[in-house]
């Protein structure tokens, strides 16, 4: 049986797409290891996949910033970015190369699939092809590429065309390089070095090193590159992974029937411990709009909120989205990922008040296609709030973008494409090396 190795950082937005992608491996008849955070031990096994924990400074925990990111708040802008990723993606290299290695060997993997920030695979990826495993990268957030057509990663820079447009983001990718991240650079050539391994190429474009590199997205929500890596791959979204039904509130059905345009919003699962940064300022917004509002605080109570609802509002924990965004008109959202591509495969046009990490390049991705609107803060008054709702409900050029791209993302089959470049990849890798798991 072929053994396969998924490696992903201990963020629930990245062990949730490579669990689904490893439980449909699994289906199709490969045994497959799962090396991520102690935390998802349980929802691991229970996809039936065999889970094997991170230790040290590997094994943090998101939902305690403390444990990785103690000193957020001192940094904006890019240092914020270059903070984050030397903490995220960094300094766990060490801990990350030690358990990849341990676990090629003893289970006699026979292709690795990383999640595209989990730069512990970069010690193996620096060897020969003929002593390693194929390794194959999945990108679960926007790509962070690097190209003459697009400016560095976070850097708030709106995207533009033409010859000095390139020329700028030439200027733009040099500084980040040679002065805002060199010190990234320098620490993650290092540890790559202590773990046996060397790093030429910029870190941040570690995709470009993979023999396949899987973006887990449509390339229609991307921007055009010129210089696009040829080992880079548009899978289309993972889809969500059928779990437990979620029980329908005792308003659902008022709600999901009623005539007036529904509005949803919601902080994600993780960054709903400040419900005024946007839950709160919508529900103002929105008190005398003739729309329904529906609330999801991604598990935080409900009843934090429950006694300032308008009368045109109601909040749950968790809803089924399969259920609620084909009835949705707009979602409002801090800009994860995986949440904004789950809104426009239903064509539902989003109003992004973009959060940390990636999510400000989710959010101007959304600007840039003309699916919703930008509000390019966490922390949007009602204001500008009321403005972008009532501008995403009745602008067609939004709504028609939302359905194209809808379009788009059915055209994609992600299961089947992984497991086919996965297959392909394995042969290739076969046919040019002598390398053998055993």
């Amino acid at each position: 049986m072929t053994a396969i190795l998924l490696c992903a950082t201990p963020l629930a937005g990245h062990v949730g797409p490579l669990t689904t992608l490893g439980a449909d491996l699994r289906r199709h008849g490969y045994e497959v290891h799962l090396l991520t955070g102690s935390r998802f031990a349980t929802s691991v096994d229970a996809a039936g996949i065999h889970h094997h924990s991170l230790s040290g400074a590997a094994d943090f925990d998101e939902r305690d910033p403390s444990t990785f990111v103690p000193h957020a708040d001192r940094y904006t802008g890019l240092a914020l970015s270059r903070y984050q990723v030397e903490q995220t993606f960094v300094r766990p290299i060490p801990d990350q190369a030690a358990a990849v290695e341990r676990l090629v060997g003893d289970h006699h993997i026979d292709a690795v699939l990383t999640d595209g920030t989990f730069a512990g695979a970069l010690p193996l990826l620096s060897m020969p092809a003929h002593r390693r495993p194929p390794v194959l990268g999945v990108g679960v957030m926007p790509l962070a590429q690097t190209s003459a057509d697009v400016a560095p990663f976070n850097s708030g820079m709106r995207h533009r065309t033409g010859r000095s447009a390139r020329l700028r983001n030439r200027l733009a990718h040099a500084a980040v390089r040679h002065l805002l991240f060199r010190r990234t650079q320098q620490l993650a050539a290092r540890l790559v070095a202590d773990a046996g391994g060397s790093l030429d190429t910029f870190v941040l474009d570690y995709s470009t090193l993979c023999d396949r590199f899987l973006q887990m997205g449509p390339s229609e929500f991307e921007y055009a590159r010129s210089d696009l890596a040829s080992n880079t791959v548009f899978a289309g979204p993972v889809p969500p992974r059928p779990g437990p039904p979620t029980p329908s509130p005792s308003w659902w059905d008022d709600m999901i029937a009623g005539p007036r345009p529904l509005i949803h919003v919601t902080q994600g699962t993780l960054d709903n411990h400040d419900l005024s940064q946007l839950i709160e300022p919508t529900l103002h917004a929105l008190a005398d709009a003739d729309v329904q509002v529906v609330v999801s605080t991604g598990g935080a109570p409900v009843d934090t909120i429950a006694q300032s609802l308008p009368n045109n509002a109601r909040a749950a924990s968790y809803l089924d989205y399969d259920a609620l965004l084909p009835r949705t008109a707009v979602m409002i959202t801090n800009g994860g990922f995986g949440g904004v591509l789950t809104a426009l495969r239903h064509g539902v046009p989003v109003v992004v008040a973009p959060g940390a990490e990636d999510k400000p390049e989710v959010a101007a991705r959304v600007h840039h296609v003309g699916v919703g609107i930008d509000l390019r803060t966490r922390r949007p008054t009602p204001s500008a709030i009321r403005t972008a709702v009532d501008t995403a409900l009745t602008s067609p050029d939004i709504r028609r973008a939302a359905t194209g791209l809808q379009h788009a993302i059915a055209t994609y089959t992600p299961l089947e494409t992984v497991r086919t470049e996965l297959a392909a990849t394995l042969t290739d890798h076969a046919a040019r090396t002598d390398w053998s798991p055993t």
